[in-house]
């Protein structure tokens, strides 16, 4: 059997990091299966539209490598066309077919009419908590007569479409949770069909995944308290019913459910931070799925090839930024060179700063061995790029005092500038002479590199004083070491 996944975002804001682990998780099953990966636009609550966030949904899938076989495709002149034969993708283009199927629920008995206003229904709920009953509809119009209710549609009254749930018990299967059973008495007689025609999520994503093929549903576990209904539906339309996987939440390291109060939680402001796309798939893809005991660093097609439905947790996984930072660091480290000078320049042309392309080259030989993310380097240069200010106490190495600094960074001081620039060109040289001195004068290492580390970087924490003699070049290293000296002289 051919298999096919979806991801049915809503178009009412940015990406969630949540929703990129869906995407993720249908991606890789599909792939794994060799299958289809479908995407499609559920925009049927249109009082929650974004402006643009169709848009950005698809720039944030493309950056990330998370490409569909079937749906909406942004073109390059800023349009949205479709590939696939089972579109519209986009729900607000399916109105016929949701009413078609509506009517059909009707006809069969399994729907009906309901013309009760929101007054009557806020009522009844407002009762239902006094007496502390589960608040439901308590099927008011369940035995309309359907003649009646035509005619008071023809009238104009609003109306909305609710199913009619069963007697009995629903049962269901889930990948992750086993077998799943609802009495039918606990649930409710979903809204179907709005008032203004547009269907509710419950009818359209049924309807779509049957049309569309979807055979695996794939999707966060708020969503299992919805199965029941849906189960409800595919039976009454006679659909085959597809395989439910249910995914566990993603959480603080509280244990309190990620939202945007503790932190960001867009794939767009991650991103904008300088996290690279694979390091956020790899780290998102290990949120409640755990390939094999040891590996925490995999490519997508190690993703692809270790994805098991059977493997995902069943609890909260926890977003631990802190290992989140970690990985993006392995992911910098690896990085092809000049593929990590030209991110890192994007990151500099949108914040409005110019830097030395050539500066910037050397300076993340240096620095990408320390980075978490990309931004960082925003504030890192300055440190190449800016006369340091410093007390000269820290100038003073902890085993040593001043005068023996003001010696040592006067005598290095001699030795750079002796350096040509062959020399200059590679920090290993650097060392090599500097090392040679310590060496053949019979001094301590650290009571000649730490004032030179820190007259060079003006930090008492940095990288190492080659490296900084390497980066800035032979002229701006001798005029910040004669600054030294003239700070303890």
């Amino acid at each position: 059997m051919s298999i096919k996944t979806r991801f049915p975002p809503s178009p009412t804001g940015y990406l969630h990091i949540g929703s990129l682990r869906t995407a993720l998780y249908n991606y890789l099953l599909a792939k794994k299966l060799g299958g289809t990966f479908l995407l499609r636009v559920e925009d049927t609550d249109q009082s929650r539209l974004v402006e643009g966030a169709v848009e950005n949904l698809l720039t944030t899938l493309k950056v990330a490598g998370i490409n569909h076989d079937e749906g909406p495709v942004l073109n390059e002149d800023g349009s949205i066309t479709s590939v696939g034969d089972n579109g519209p993708y986009v729900q607000s283009e399916r109105l016929d077919i949701y009413k078609e199927h509506a009517q059909k629920l009707l006809d069969g008995g399994h729907a009906y009419y309901c013309f009760c206003s929101k007054e009557r229904l806020d009522e009844v709920r407002k009762q239902q908590q006094i007496a502390k009953m589960q608040t439901k509809y308590d099927r008011k119009c369940v035995g309309l007569d359907q003649a009646e209710a035509l005619k008071r549609i023809e009238a104009g009254e609003s109306y909305v479409v609710r199913l009619q749930i069963p007697d009995g018990e629903t049962t269901f299967a889930d990948e992750v949770r086993g077998s799943i059973t609802i009495s039918n008495s606990e649930i409710d007689d979903q809204v179907l069909v709005k008032a203004d025609g547009f269907p509710t999520y419950h009818l359209a994503v049924v309807v779509d995944d049957h049309l569309m093929g979807v055979t695996h549903v794939v999707r966060g576990e708020e969503w299992i308290s919805s199965v029941p209904k849906h189960v409800v539906l595919y039976n009454a339309f006679n659909f085959t019913l597809p395989v439910f996987a249910h995914l566990p939440l993603i959480l603080n390291p509280d244990k309190s459910k990620l939202s945007k109060r503790q932190g960001d939680v867009a794939v767009e402001d991650f991103l904008k931070k300088g996290y690279l796309p694979e390091a956020l798939n790899n780290f998102v893809a290990l949120l409640g799925f755990n390939p094999s005991g040891d590996q925490e660093v995999y490519s997508m097609q190690e993703l692809i090839d270790a994805f098991d439905l059977k493997k995902i947790n069943k609890s909260g996984a926890i977003f631990d930024p802190v290992k989140l930072g970690w990985m993006n660091g392995v992911y910098i480290k690896a990085m092809d060179h000049d593929e990590l000078v030209k991110k890192t320049q994007n990151i500099f042309d949108e914040a409005g700063e110019s830097v030395d392309s050539e500066l910037l080259s050397k300076m993340l030989v240096v620095e990408k061995e320390r980075l978490t993310v990309l931004n960082e380097m925003l504030e890192r240069t300055q440190m190449y790029t800016t006369t340091p200010e410093y007390d000269d106490e820290i100038l003073v190495w902890k085993k040593s005092d001043k005068a023996d600094a003001l010696k040592q960074l006067t005598d290095v001081l001699v030795v750079i500038e002796s350096i040509d620039d062959a020399t200059f060109s590679k920090k290993e040289l650097i060392e090599e002479v500097v090392k040679e001195y310590i060496s053949s004068n019979e001094l301590s290492n650290g009571n000649v590199l730490w004032p030179m580390r820190v007259a060079l970087s003006g930090q008492k924490n940095s990288p190492g004083p080659f490296d900084m003699a390497w980066v800035l070049g032979k002229e701006e290293a001798v005029a910040r070491l004669t600054t030294a000296v003239e700070k303890l002289s």
